[in-house]
């Protein structure tokens, strides 16, 4: 892989397939993944990666940092419709559609790495299987919009931004990057008004309630969760929605 500084093992793109396939990758699978040409490059905290209304000849994937996806009014306001995280590849869609109808920007200074859709196209006919992991990755993708649709329209802001943290907890961990529950959290208070559909006020409000209940710490943008079973309770969450295979889960 093209400027690559993960080893095989633990490359984000490569274990994000392993934590979602339905099948053990072969050794040539995942060497096929890892021998991807890609162009990696470091992109900096709060820059569009790719724009609505781009007509992209690449797609790409997170390598490190948190991105998101968002929408916004002819007004300038933004809504967040996801956060991506370190193996995610946010425009896969755009193999298919053409002409893209969202906007990917940075959240922390990223690392990604672009690689051109003839070369995924190639890949997916050699390797069929990794074709249907990556679409399998792309339901996923639909599925986790949908639960933030009834996360936001349904739930309060007290449970909003406890099945936020638990989302974010265990897809880091499907790829190693959540020890003991613990994770970066570069949001400001003001984007995660953008994702849960809150004012920021309400968000300082709602991390303090989480905090006074023993919950979770946030210093210094790290989240560590201390009650994994009460977070999950108040926050009514359940990981099925995340399709994440067996062996990675448990």
């Amino acid at each position: 892989m093209t400027e690559s500084v993960h080893p095989i093992h633990k490359h984000p793109f490569v274990r994000k397939i392993e934590s979602i396939a339905l099948f053990t990758l072969s050794v040539d699978e995942r060497a096929a993944l890892f021998a991807l040409p890609m162009q990696v490059a470091q992109v900096g905290a709060y820059q569009d990666i790719v724009r609505e209304g781009d007509r992209p000849s690449r797609c790409f994937t997170v390598l490190e940092g948190v991105a998101c996806t968002y929408k916004s009014t002819q007004a300038g306001k933004r809504r967040v419709m996801a956060y991506h995280v370190a193996g995610d590849v946010p425009d896969f869609q755009s193999l298919h559609l053409k002409v893209l109808d969202i906007s990917i920007a940075t959240v922390s200074p990223c690392q990604v790495g672009f690689v051109q859709h003839d070369a995924v196209r190639a890949l997916l006919r050699s390797h069929p299987r990794v074709g249907e992991a990556l679409w399998r990755a792309t339901l996923i993708d639909a599925a986790i919009v949908r639960e933030w649709m009834l996360n936001t329209g349904r739930r309060d802001s007290y449970a909003r931004m406890a099945h936020l943290f638990c989302e974010l907890i265990t897809r880091l961990d499907s790829v190693g990057l959540s020890p003991d529950r613990t994770c970066d959290l570069p949001m400001t208070q003001p984007e995660l008004a953008d994702a849960l559909g809150i004012t920021p006020v309400h968000v300082n409000r709602t991390i303090r309630d989480l905090k006074t209940a023993g919950l979770i710490t946030l210093r210094n943008r790290r989240l560590t969760v201390h009650d994994w079973d009460g977070l999950t309770a108040a926050a009514e969450f359940d990981p099925t929605y995340l399709h994440l295979s067996k062996r990675e889960a448990t």
